[in-house]
């Protein structure tokens, strides 16, 4: 009967390393979604830069457009023909509003070429930004895919190992062994301490205990039916 126990005990050590490392497994994906997230993030934000640049852009080319026009007005004015000195009073007038129109649009294309300049920097950032981002999600994935790899072997190693331990173990035993597991969110081997039992943290009898600590015979928590052992007694 020691040696039965003893053989639950391996085998919960080895399930609950096995439970870790899957457990680990199944997060590492959403460390990924992490670096994933800053990126859309990112992007987002170099979409908005980039909209916000095209914006100007397209305000310029405008302004061109109209600064083009009132150069040809102006052109046109100056060689327009007057007869009397009121129509070259006028006439000058009509040009001095022309020229005045044309240096605001020169300043507001001179602005929007200021602004887009120090969007296109921004711009530039981001990318760079983007770019350094995504090598560290594909390096990141590299260890992740290395750790799963490395995580599966174990799991490989230690399904083998726990083979050879079931097949010590009676099957009745181990049939209640795996109803327990599953049960007891995987744990089905709980050590008892002062009277404890370390898998529900419940108060077990006195009477109990004492016979877990002469370690003759398999006993079962009264509260969660674990199967109980005293480390002192399995190390003695």
């Amino acid at each position: 009967m020691k040696k039965e126990l003893a053989y639950l005990i391996t085998l919960q050590e080895i399930d609950s390393s096995i439970l870790e490392k899957r457990r680990r497994i199944e997060s590492m994906p959403e460390e990924l979604e992490k670096f994933d997230k800053v990126i859309k993030q990112i992007e987002n934000k170099y979409k908005e830069v980039k909209k916000r640049f095209e914006s100007l852009e397209k305000k310029r080319l405008k302004k061109e457009m109209e600064l083009e026009e009132m150069l040809k007005r102006i052109e046109k004015l100056k060689e327009r023909q007057v007869n009397t000195n009121e129509e070259y009073k006028a006439h000058l007038k009509e040009i001095k509003k022309a020229e005045e129109e044309k240096y605001l649009i020169e300043d507001d294309i001179l602005y929007l070429m200021e602004e887009a300049e120090e969007i296109s920097k921004i711009v530039s950032q981001v990318e760079k930004e983007i770019e350094q981002q995504r090598q560290k999600f594909y390096q990141k994935q590299k260890e992740i895919s290395k750790k799963m790899a490395s995580l599966k072997q174990e799991i490989f190693d230690l399904m083998k190992k726990r083979n050879s331990v079931v097949n010590n173990i009676p099957k009745e035993l181990y049939e209640n062994y795996m109803e327990l597991l599953q049960k007891g969110n995987g744990i089905a081997v709980a050590e008892v301490k002062d009277e404890i039992c370390l898998g529900c943290y419940m108060n077990i009898p006195p009477q109990l205990y004492l016979e877990i600590n002469i370690g003759n015979e398999i006993f079962n928590c009264p509260q969660c039916g674990r199967f109980l052992f005293c480390k002192k007694k399995i190390n003695s």
